[in-house]
């Protein structure tokens, strides 16, 4: 069933565990994501992200996501993630999306809470969900990687004032994490966590879920964090299969995707464990 995420985070917040966002591509990923759902009989949330739309525009993941969320026997949230422009966001929302992460991180704090502000009020009256994000969760290699990422860690007082008057469903969090592949093992600001959640009491976010340890997702999801995204470890799990299947002699693409899908599985079936997805 297609529905926003504010039912299902304000439950995990309540019940002390999280909902994984996976971002879907292609059907591949779609299905492994969706029929594993279906298995474990949980919520979950999959979507894109604008960085992505080069390599699968919106509309084409609308066509297949939506429809598929639809006739899913377990609730589905199709969510697009870090938004960087209005008419973008507003694009994925005419498409159906039934959630909406509009990333004004990197604007002055009073030009966040505008635009997402104005964000929370256009999707609300569409019964659409919106995720911000304070302070700023940077890359792990490329461009976006943050020379000092602790110089951009959300500040507690200021996420309370942030949620109250933008009134987002969820807060992106920087505490610690990043995107992409982790190099060194990172260190979360766990007292962090627990204070925002504490001082905000809305469900909170951790992006750049790809290599984070178990002990680190279970303390983080006991202290708040109630949605968790990852990609690159779906996306590799992918790949893994692609490799196994030609190792097996496979030599056609349709000989590929079960492989492919079977992988991918295994990937988002450990994750909904580890959250404790209910």
């Amino acid at each position: 069933m297609l529905v926003n995420m504010k039912q299902m985070l304000n439950k995990a917040f309540k019940q002390k565990y999280a909902v994984a966002f996976f971002n879907a591509v292609n059907i591949e990923m779609a299905r492994a994501v969706i029929e594993t759902a279906e298995k474990l009989n949980c919520p979950v949330i999959i979507g894109t992200a604008q960085i992505l739309l080069p390599v699968t525009e919106l509309k084409y993941v609308a066509d297949y996501l939506i429809p598929m969320a639809k006739n899913a026997k377990v609730d589905v949230c199709v969510h697009y993630d870090h938004g960087l422009t209005f008419d973008r966001c507003i694009e994925a929302l005419d498409l159906g999306f039934t959630s909406i992460m509009y990333d004004c991180s990197t604007l002055s704090y009073e030009e966040n809470v505008k635009q997402v502000s104005e964000m929370v009020r256009i999707c609300h009256e569409r019964n659409a969900t919106v995720e911000g994000e304070l302070g700023h969760v940077g890359d792990n290699a490329g461009k976006g990687k943050l020379s000092r990422p602790e110089d951009f860690y959300t500040d507690p007082d200021m996420a309370y004032d942030y949620v109250t008057r933008t009134k987002v469903d969820a807060l992106a969090v920087a505490v610690g994490n990043a995107h992409g592949d982790y190099k060194f093992p990172p260190k979360l600001d766990f007292d962090r966590i627990d204070t925002i959640a504490k001082k905000t009491g809305v469900p909170l976010v951790l992006h750049g879920g790809s290599g984070l340890s178990d002990d680190d997702f279970k303390i983080a999801i006991s202290k708040g964090v109630c949605k968790v995204n990852i990609f690159t470890d779906l996306d590799k799990a992918g790949m893994r299969g692609i490799q196994k299947a030609v190792s097996e002699g496979m030599d056609t693409v349709t000989k590929m995707i079960p492989y492919e899908i079977d992988e991918m599985k295994k990937t988002v079936e450990e994750k909904i464990r580890i959250f404790g997805t209910r």
